[in-house]
């Protein structure tokens, strides 16, 4: 038998191959007195221009094989090296405590890191990580240290590491990388996210894969359930073959329904929509036969550079979507920004909680001129295709009658100058605060939809940070308090006969699936990915069957119990 570590399955598949152990190079430092101020300044000054150069050939490849959402991250590293108050920071040191480049480097960075890790919320602490991996490029080349490439893998291999970086992911080829296990992350890290888009099979968070795995053992990475098995026996080795071409074979049937509609086995249509962050994520939308998009995440206009998107600019990059998509709806999601994702030059007030601090609609019904050109740009790509309009973080009635106020006024303006704007547009809020859910009738009066985001929803919910794993056991997407506001939110939509989708990664749960198709939720919206295995699993469901098994989820008294309830009747 072999020895086995479970961990998160962050990407499905099934991997075997010899393993690649990848170290880290020991970037220790010690201080050492400069004999020449300026001679480490020109030192520093070209390992950051040969760093540069290296990020800028990482960014091209992942702008060719990943699209420009995952390349996003080496224009955020791209950023950080030339940010001149992390930059003039290390040359101040060099010149005045006389210490190496290498030195000041490391010091002023770890810094950066330490105030940027301490920060109680997600972005900050995926900024930290970005430090840490331009830093530890630039001293590699200070140092004279060889980083090992995996781009030069040439032969089958599952890569184990502690962690890898953006750059180590962007350069996998999945011709020959056939998996990685990792010591630690989530399904929410910058790993497991470009593993699924790599499709490459991938478990996180094992804790202990880089100490108990030596290079050349035989391993086999099963991101379906999250084990890594290490040196297995013939007969498991058969087992998992015989696992990896189940998979690959029931692959191969998820690739026919791709121009399907999705329709449940007692013949009820509901829709499979994706969720987008930019236009260039439409092509794998496309691919995976979605049926709309569920969520149009516009923050990537306005991040990764020094001042606001133009309207014109987000006209153009939202009519694009919309007519790439054909007369298919398109929830573009407005502006949320805040607290957790930083705009630096917005200048916003540091925040003790930037999760429930001055972010998304509340900030933009502050900063109105900003506010009021993106939704111009919105209603004038509205005459392109089916748009709908959705707020974030909406949580008194007051601030969407404000918002709708700022909507109609600009949409009198344009159409005061002869601009076109449709006159069907759909006008929604995401529900992601508990009191706005339990105030679900009252607002269903006034919207034309919902689309409930689950991962805020159940983090407010639960008073749980999903990202600090002291605290992550009760993120709790089946727990019964959690599926009742979901339960109250569908209910008033539907007795005022509007329509209820879901943004969340709950979308493409397939523990979720049935209890959310049984509660009644019309659209599900989910990772490009995830929607054909949904499609799939929705079509051997029945709708009216479900619904009376669902109102019982309701009545459990923990998640747990829930989530045994539907493995037992529809796994």
């Amino acid at each position: 038998m072999s020895n086995t570590l479970t961990g998160i399955a962050a990407s499905a598949g099934i991997a075997i191959a010899k393993a690649f152990v990848h170290e880290e190079p020991d970037f220790t430092v010690k201080q050492k007195e400069a004999s020449n101020k300026e001679k480490e300044v020109e030192r520093l000054t070209e390992a950051l221009a040969q760093s540069t150069k290296e990020l800028e050939e990482i960014k091209q490849k992942a702008l060719k094989e990943l699209g420009e959402d995952k390349a996003e991250i080496f224009s955020a590293h791209l950023l950080v090296l030339s940010d001149p108050e992390l930059i003039d920071s290390v040359k101040g040191k060099i010149n005045d405590d006389g210490v190496t480049a290498e030195y000041a480097l490391n010091e002023v960075a770890n810094m950066f890191i330490s105030m940027f890790e301490n920060m109680d919320n997600a972005y900050m602490q995926e900024r930290a990580a970005d430090i840490r991996d331009v830093s530890r490029r630039v001293l590699g080349h200070l140092m004279g240290i060889q980083v090992v490439s995996l781009a030069a893998i040439a032969e089958d291999t599952v890569i184990i590491a502690h962690d890898l970086t953006p750059s180590d992911t962007a350069q996998l080829n999945p011709a020959v990388i056939k998996g990685f296990a990792t010591d630690i992350g989530g399904r929410t890290s910058h790993s497991a996210i470009m593993s699924r888009s790599l499709e490459i099979p991938a478990v996180v968070g094992t804790k202990q894969a880089t100490k108990t795995i030596a290079n050349g053992d035989m391993i086999i990475v099963d991101g379906i359930d999250g084990d890594v098995l290490i040196n297995p026996s013939e007969e498991e080795l058969t087992t998992y073959k015989q696992k990896q071409q189940q998979f690959a074979e029931q692959k191969a049937e998820w690739a026919k329904l791709v121009n399907e509609q999705t329709v449940t086995k007692d013949g009820v249509h509901v829709e499979l929509a994706a969720n987008i962050g930019t236009p260039q994520d439409l092509d794998g939308v496309l691919a995976n036969g979605a049926e709309g998009i569920g969520l149009y995440r516009t923050e990537f206009l306005y991040m990764g550079r020094t001042e606001l998107p133009s309207e014109e600019e987000q006209f153009e990059a939202y009519k694009e979507v919309v007519e790439r998509m054909e007369g298919k709806p398109v929830v573009i999601r407005t502006l949320d920004i805040g607290g957790d994702k930083e705009l630096p030059y917005l200048d916003l007030p540091e925040e003790m909680n930037p999760f429930l601090g001055f972010r998304a609609i509340r900030l933009c019904l502050e900063k109105q001129d900003m506010f009021r050109d993106q939704l111009r740009a919105l209603l004038r790509a509205s005459a392109y295709g089916n748009l709908k309009i959705m707020f974030p973080m909406i949580a008194t009635i007051e601030e969407l009658r404000e918002a709708k106020e700022i909507l109609a006024d600009e949409k009198e303006k344009l159409k005061a100058d002869g601009v076109t704007v449709s006159e069907e547009l759909e006008v929604g809020i995401m529900v992601e605060i508990p009191s706005t859910a339990v105030a679900a009738p009252q607002f269903a009066k006034e919207v034309d939809f919902f689309s409930i985001g689950t991962n805020d929803l159940i983090q407010y919910t639960m008073a749980a940070d999903r990202m600090n794993e002291r605290v992550s056991y009760l993120y709790q997407p089946y727990h019964p308090a959690v599926l009742r506001l979901i339960d109250m939110v569908i209910k008033a939509a539907h007795a005022e006969n509007k329509w209820v989708g879901m943004c969340g990664e709950m979308a493409g749960d397939e523990i979720a699936i049935p209890l959310l198709l049984g509660l009644g939720l019309d659209e599900f919206s989910m990772s490009a990915t995830s929607v054909l295995p949904a499609r799939s699993q929705l079509s051997k469901l029945s709708k009216e069957e479900l619904s009376t098994f669902a109102q019982n989820a309701l009545l459990e008294s923990t998640s747990e119990a829930v989530e045994t309830l539907v493995k037992k009747h529809y796994q």
